[in-house]
């Protein structure tokens, strides 16, 4: 916090500031002893009628009553990363994208909507990253329109918590009644580490995806599009670990230049804490390395404690969090 020279605390952001990365310290109704301070860091969203909204790296968006502020300041836009390749949120974003490409896509200035028959949101949702090359309020109307044509909800994935990511949006999307319904993680880390862990003994590595495989994975019912889906990216690989019904284990991998990507890693209930998955991503890795990746990025949901456990364990960090926003109920005529 900010101290003047007569050694009190000050609060040096005004409505100026919006869109930088603050912290603050506010006074809770209770009271004004010490243990009656909370302490906020975040982007700076808004600040209108007495009231901030300072945007979490969580993608949470606290509301602060102007009144209530005891000091606040500016601070460095992302935290500097203890561990993992150095990445900025743009190239993973990008690199996200090619891993896991929908059917059909269109630009809409710098965003690119997709849509893939509505298997994941991912293949369904707009990457805004950039300009849309028009007013926000215009160009969720032509998002809303492009989807409702397709007969699918609009959604627009975004991000917070990393240099470059897009708070201010979150915040209009709210502002707008769009709803938060996924939050997740995207970590990253090196692969050597990843490859050393395990021998990878009895993994099996293909091109394409079979009926075995599938039988594993998590989604019933695929369709040639969610098939399609799956096999797109620029080096695309599938592991599987044999069964007596079905595989033990399975999990994908897509080798883009200097990045690998994990997904689809599902494990036998009945097979697991007995090293399938790391097995898995061993293989896979090696793989990777092979065709000259060496780092490594994976999506994570927050409350998936046994794989964050395990990806903690081959060195994996949180680099950023992401979000799906579903358009509003009340459609009104804007499509």
């Amino acid at each position: 916090m900010e101290i003047s020279a007569a050694g009190r605390l000050e609060v040096r952001i005004t409505a100026a500031d919006v869109g930088k990365r603050v912290s603050v310290r506010r006074l809770n109704e209770a009271g004004d002893t010490a243990e009656n301070f909370t302490d906020t860091v975040g982007v700076l969203t808004s600040w209108d009628n007495g009231v901030l909204v300072i945007t979490r790296k969580s993608g949470e968006g606290v509301h602060i009553p102007e009144s209530s502020l005891v000091a606040g300041k500016i601070v460095p836009s992302a935290p500097a990363r203890r561990r993992g390749p150095a990445a900025s949120y743009e190239e993973l974003a990008r690199v996200a994208a090619r891993a896991w490409r929908p059917v059909e896509s269109e630009r809409l200035g710098e965003w690119e909507l997709r849509a893939a028959s509505g298997f994941t949101r991912r293949a369904n949702s707009v990457l805004p990253l950039g300009d849309p090359g028009m007013p926000l309020d215009a160009a969720l109307t032509a998002v809303r329109r492009w989807y409702g044509e397709r007969g699918l909800p609009a959604y627009v994935q975004t991000a917070t918590g990393a240099e470059g990511t897009e708070e201010m949006l979150c915040a209009e999307l709210e502002r707008r009644g769009w709803e938060r319904e996924v939050t997740a993680e995207l970590w990253t880390g090196g692969l050597a580490p990843v490859a050393d862990r395990a021998e990878g003994a009895g993994v099996v590595l293909s091109r394409e995806v079979d009926g075995a495989w599938l039988s594993r994975y998590g989604r019933k019912g695929l369709s040639d599009v969610a098939l399609r889906v799956l096999g797109s990216g620029p080096s695309v690989w599938f592991a599987t670990v044999p069964g007596a019904d079905a595989p033990a284990a399975i999990g994908r991998c897509v080798v883009d230049g200097r990045w690998a990507s994990f997904a689809a890693v599902e494990v036998d209930p009945a097979q697991r804490r007995r090293g399938l998955a790391t097995a898995v991503l061993a293989a896979l890795a090696r793989r990777a390395l092979d065709e000259g990746a060496s780092a490594a990025w994976l999506q994570v949901e927050a409350d998936n404690t046994a794989a964050r456990a395990l990806y903690t364990g081959m060195g994996f960090a949180a680099h950023h969090a992401y979000h799906h926003y579903r358009e509003p109920a009340d459609t009104g005529t804007d499509r």
